[in-house]
């Protein structure tokens, strides 16, 4: 019974403060302050162990006759590290919640290196006009560069995020609107992204 209890508490003392998501520890979350307030929180997604992200795609609804929604949906492409990011053919792809609306984009890939930061151009609530909310996302990358969506251009870039305090994003999670019928419609309002070892 001892040995039960002193195994409980230095478990408990090397695991303090550390998240697990799928049996994966996140070191860290990215946050940005200009996340749209609308919607709520879609279920964490994690790249799968040993997977971090080297790209993504959009969720893109461009402008339409009527109620815009701009950003859908983001997709994590995730590649395993041993490897390196030459191999493509071995990537995951992870997603959180996404809007109805749109068509998803191409995948813009680090030229070298893993996804480390992020920055959101948001549109600012327009009171009685169109809102749209969350527009594009850009990320840079570990040996250097910066790869931006294919997503609208209404609003403006904020500051960036912190950048990973581990290896690399490995997981997302979306900040979603649901319809609103006949009601204005901004589907992705904000974003975290997890970072692991």
């Amino acid at each position: 019974m001892q040995q039960l209890v002193y195994l409980t508490v230095t478990l408990l003392l090397v695991c303090f403060g550390c998240y697990t998501e799928g049996q994966r520890p996140i070191k860290s979350t990215l946050t940005v302050p200009n996340g749209a307030p609308w919607g709520e929180w879609a279920q964490k997604e994690m790249c799968p162990k040993g997977y971090y992200a080297a790209g993504f795609s959009l969720k893109v609804e461009y402008p339409v006759d009527g109620d815009d929604t701009a950003l859908n949906g983001i997709r994590l492409h995730c590649v395993n590290s041993a490897k390196g990011r030459s191999q493509y053919s071995s990537y995951r792809t992870v997603t959180s919640g996404t809007g109805s609306w749109g068509t998803w984009t191409n995948i813009k890939w680090c030229w070298s290196g893993l996804m480390k930061n992020f920055q959101l151009r948001v549109e600012s609530p327009q009171g009685n006009g169109d809102d749209t909310a969350v527009n594009n996302v850009r990320f840079q990358c570990t040996a250097g560069g910066e790869i931006t969506g294919e997503g609208t251009s209404w609003g403006d870039w904020g500051g960036w995020s912190k950048w990973c305090s581990a290896t690399g994003i490995c997981g997302i999670q979306t900040k979603i609107e649901g319809s609103q019928g006949s009601g204005d419609d901004t589907s992705l309002n904000d974003v975290r992204f997890f970072c692991c070892d």
